[in-house]
C-alpha cells in the first residue's frame, strides 16, 4: 500500500499542528506516493514508528492512499536504499529531499545521546529545513564523532 501527503496534511505540517507526534512528523515526509508503507515502515522502525502512526495519519486526512496498476515486489530496506542510491545521483537531489532523508537519520542520532543529546535532540526535532539541518551536522558530529554521522552527512551533502 502506498500513500501520499494530501493538501490538509502539509498544511498540517507546515503548521505544526499538534495532531503530529514528532515521530509522525518525521515519518510523513518520508511519504511520496512512492514508498510502500512497508519501505517507510522500515526506514522509521529506529524512531519506533508502528502502522497505528500512520493510521492515524490517514484518519486525520494527512495522508491519502495513493492507487496502484500492479503491486511493487517487496524488497529489503538494504536494498530500497542501494537501489535510490544508485538511481539518484547526489547532484540532481531538492534540498527537500536531502531534508526528507536527513531529518530520520539526525533524530535517531540525537535520540540515542539520551539525556546528554536531549537539547540536541529537540533542535534537530524542530529543524524546519535542509539549512536548519545542515547548521546541526557539525554539532551532532561534535557530539557523537565524524564516523557514526558519515550516514547523515551523506544524506545531506551527497
Amino acid at each position: 500500500m502506498r500513500y501520499a501527503k494530501t493538501e490538509a496534511g502539509q498544511q498540517a505540517f507546515k503548521e505544526r499542528s499538534p495532531l503530529f507526534s514528532a515521530k509522525q512528523r518525521s515519518t510523513f515526509i518520508l511519504f511520496d506516493g512512492n514508498k510502500t508503507l512497508e519501505q517507510v515502515l522500515a526506514a522509521t522502525a529506529g524512531m519506533g514508528v508502528v502502522e497505528a502512526d500512520v493510521q492515524h495519519m490517514v484518519e486525520q486526512g494527512f495522508l491519502a492512499e495513493v492507487a496502484q496498476a500492479e503491486p511493487a515486489p517487496a524488497a529489503s530496506a538494504e536494498m530500497i536504499q542501494d537501489a535510490e542510491d544508485a538511481a539518484t545521483p547526489p547532484s540532481n537531489r531538492t534540498a527537500q529531499e536531502r531534508y526528507s532523508d536527513a531529518k530520520p537519520i539526525a533524530t535517531k542520532l540525537t535520540a540515542g545521546m539520551g539525556l546528554r543529546g536531549f537539547r540536541l535532540n529537540l533542535a534537530v526535532e524542530s529543524a524546519a529545513g535542509f539549512d536548519d539541518l545542515l547548521v546541526l551536522l557539525p554539532k551532532i558530529q561534535e557530539a557523537l564523532g565524524s564516523k557514526a554521522c558519515r550516514e547523515l552527512e551523506r544524506a545531506l551533502k551527497g
